[in-house]
């Protein structure tokens, strides 16, 4: 597993309101709701303190009284009250789950649109099961913590205002009693916050860690068991629990032990209450009422001190959580439109890089001043050792990168004039391993062309050569390609992306190692919708065998991020230099395979 995975960012250990803002800052859109929400809150936690007083009213009223009927007016008016509650209560519930649901849908929303923007700089940096740990289980903790939280800490605020209220009517004497406690519990929830927060970042970014762990293990399945590495990756993700169980186990520990330190703490202002109200109530200073009044009031206080106690430690884990979130929607493109990025309607023109400089890593140049000019409607192919930048070059035309200096121009404009869609919406890639979306077959073809009727999606599959097959199967176009893809051969996902790059009618083609991996009758059929698709457009081919490229207009040997060599496939063979050297050592072989096949012999192939 890569070790790549311990370089997740760390997050400060100091706790503040930003980010808490932040997250409160979730609801705004929802305002109607919330507002709702915390009326009902509110009405029912006065009605629980005021149901209480009544409680008061009838054993020092009614029943120390004999009074029958201020006993029968308290009584109804108590029934008719527990209807108005239980409407709140439902109320309250209902809003908060719509509420939640809301929160969660644009926190993923907002990430969502956000992946589409990033460069693919950040996905080389960040593993997918770090991305999905923050899409899925933090929006789902910030959403609980929005909603259930912040019901609870309503409720628990109401609850300790309104208690103190009937306290302060009741005795104001004992109720200041209650109130030295409160500074206390105060104190203690300030030494135990800082640690919580450490020990549930470190939940979270173990966890981030075993969701990409996971996601390896499961997507890389094939080669995992080709390789027999099945009891290392066991022990490697056994090692990643472990350390989640130890840092759960500390975490759960510390939150477990806040809330019987604030319990313990309360029952002794508890038991002052009750030994000072006994006092009061022999002196006449209270009635018994009052006092079992009071007991209850106090309980008031205690039980919310305690739930937020319990809110608080999650909200350490939702914070990190946020804190995640935060961070992916905070991340700023690499690439992105300038100020005043237009679309000029088309990108067909000549292309020109002008020492150009790239680099992914500062002391690793890959480009180095780098010129090429190609004319419109030319096809270059791009062979060289690997690493040598061909991959680079096209990624570079595409901006998914830019380069770190020089200037990359089409049709005579500093391409970083135009907008990123005026240059992808307008290009075709096929790809050395294409990827395949979960649907069927037309789905797939569709998707380089959202709006395409069915006759242009098979005919598109036809020009790329795949129609043939599709029509043997079942379903035909409508046949599920499985997850990835993986239903299908790798020369049928092939033929499947060149029709979808056909279908999307691109000013700019390009095709990276894609017949690679393919067999030679697959190929056949690659290299016809290849040609098909080239006529007239400018073109860029990566491929390692001779039958892709030799029709190039010219072929660039890159070595070393520079031009080593370029020409016709005659031309670079007459100069017996690099490409000289690259086909006797590799184009040859792949002639020498085929002539084997037919008995015949390769005398004079070149």
């Amino acid at each position: 597993m890569s070790e790549h995975y311990l370089d997740e960012e760390e997050f400060s250990t100091e706790f503040n309101g930003s980010t808490l803002i932040r997250i409160a800052k979730q609801a705004k859109d929802h305002w109607p709701w919330v507002l709702g929400f915390v009326s009902m809150v509110m009405v029912v936690s006065i009605l629980d303190s005021y149901f209480t007083y009544l409680s008061k009213r009838i054993i020092d009223e009614g029943i120390l009284t004999g009074n029958s009927e201020a006993l029968r007016a308290i009584i109804i008016q108590y029934g008719s009250l527990i209807v108005v509650q239980a409407a709140g209560a439902f109320g309250f519930i209902y809003l908060a789950g719509v509420l939640g649901e809301r929160i969660r849908y644009d926190l993923r929303q907002k990430m969502f649109v956000h992946l589409q923007d990033l460069s693919l700089s950040y996905y080389n940096r960040i593993p997918v099961g770090w991305i999905m740990s923050r899409v899925t289980s933090d929006s789902e903790r910030v959403a609980e913590l929005v909603t259930w939280g912040f019901l609870d800490t309503t409720w628990g605020v109401m609850n300790i205002l309104t208690a103190t209220y009937f306290m302060l009517v009741i005795n104001w004497k004992l109720a200041l009693i209650v109130f030295t406690i409160i500074p206390i519990l105060v104190i203690v929830a300030t030494v135990f916050k800082k640690k919580i927060i450490i020990e549930y970042r470190k939940v979270r970014k173990i966890n981030s860690k075993i969701t990409g762990a996971f996601n390896e293990n499961v997507t890389g399945v094939r080669v995992i068991k080709s390789m027999g590495r099945e009891k290392e990756n066991l022990n490697e993700f056994g090692e990643l629990t472990n350390n989640m169980y130890h840092a759960g186990y500390r975490a759960a520990w510390l939150s477990a032990l806040f809330l019987p330190t604030v319990l313990f703490i309360s029952s002794f202002g508890l038991a002052s209450i009750v030994w000072y109200g006994g006092y009061q109530t022999q002196i006449g200073g209270m009635t018994i009422g009052g006092i079992q009044a009071f007991v209850s009031y106090v309980v008031f206080i205690i039980w919310p001190i305690q739930e937020m106690a319990r809110v608080y430690a999650e909200l350490q884990h939702a914070v990190a959580s946020a804190e995640r979130i935060f961070s992916l929607i905070d991340a700023v493109p690499e690439v992105q439109d300038q100020p005043g990025a237009y679309d000029p309607g088309t990108i067909q023109g000549d292309i020109q890089f002008e020492d150009v400089l790239f680099y992914y890593d500062d002391d690793d140049p890959v480009l180095k001043d780098f010129n090429l000019h190609v004319k419109r409607g030319e096809t270059i192919a791009l062979v060289g050792p690997t690493g040598g930048g061909k991959s680079t070059i096209v990624n570079l035309l595409c901006r998914f990168f830019e380069p770190r200096k020089g200037n990359i121009r089409i049709g005579g404009k500093d391409y970083k004039e135009l907008s990123l869609n005026a240059i992808q919406s307008r290009t075709g890639i096929v790809l050395q391993t294409p990827h395949l979306f979960s649907g069927s077959i037309r789905e797939n073809i569709r998707y380089g062309k959202l709006d395409a009727s069915d006759e242009e999606v098979e005919k598109a599959a036809e020009i790329a050569g795949a129609d043939t097959f599709i029509r043997k199967l079942d379903k035909g176009y409508d046949d599920e390609v499985g997850e990835g893809g993986n239903l299908l051969s790798v020369g049928q996902k092939q033929l499947i992306s060149l029709a979808r790059a056909i279908l999307r009618e691109p000013e700019l083609f390009i095709m990276d190692e894609a017949t690679s991996s393919v067999d030679t009758l697959t190929e056949d059929l690659i290299q016809k919708g290849m040609e098909n698709i080239m006529d007239g457009r400018t073109s860029f081919v990566i491929a390692h065998r001779l039958s892709t490229i030799k029709r190039a207009d010219r072929i660039l040997v890159i070595e070393g991020g520079r031009i080593a060599e370029m020409g016709s496939h005659a031309e670079l063979l007459r100069k017996r230099g690099h490409y000289f050297k690259l086909y006797t050592q590799q184009f040859q072989k792949e002639l020498e395979k085929e002539y084997d096949t037919l008995n015949m012999t390769p005398a004079a192939v070149a």
